[in-house]
């Protein structure tokens, strides 16, 4: 799956915060779907979970089998987040934005990051605190 879906899409700030629990595990079995939406408008304070996928050709409505768990993350502030955005977490490019499950709204969503190979918050060494950040890749030029 590419970047974003229409050319609709101006400047946007950095959403950023920092992980609150890190998680160790993976799946390939775990069946979530991806949302049919490209974005999702969250605010500050909200908690999300990062969860890393492999699996390639997806789109939406896509089963999502093999998955990383990365941990959660609070938001330090409000914005959107977009499918092709990149995800840092502590200066480290994580991947790329490729969707949401909503298996947990309204408690929180599941960002789902496309990376080349799975992997957890164990195998990063993630820890409490890091500052996590969803960029843009490149606005659209009018």
């Amino acid at each position: 799956m590419t970047g974003r879906t229409s050319g609709e899409d101006g400047p946007k700030r950095s959403v950023r915060g920092d992980l609150v629990k890190v998680l160790l595990h993976r799946r390939t079995d775990r069946g979530m779907t991806l949302e049919p939406h490209a974005s999702r408008c969250v605010r500050r304070g909200e908690v999300h979970e990062l969860v890393t996928t492999d699996q390639r050709e997806i789109r939406p409505g896509s089963r999502i089998d093999r998955v990383g768990f990365l941990g959660f993350v609070e938001l330090a502030c409000a914005g959107v987040i977009d499918r092709g955005d990149d995800v840092w977490i502590d200066g480290l490019r994580i991947g790329t934005v490729v969707g949401f499950d909503a298996c947990h709204v309204p408690n929180h969503y599941n960002i789902l990051i496309g990376s080349s190979r799975l992997v957890s918050g164990g195998d990063l060494e993630l820890c409490p605190e890091l500052p996590v950040a969803f960029t843009q890749v490149r606005p659209a030029t009018p």
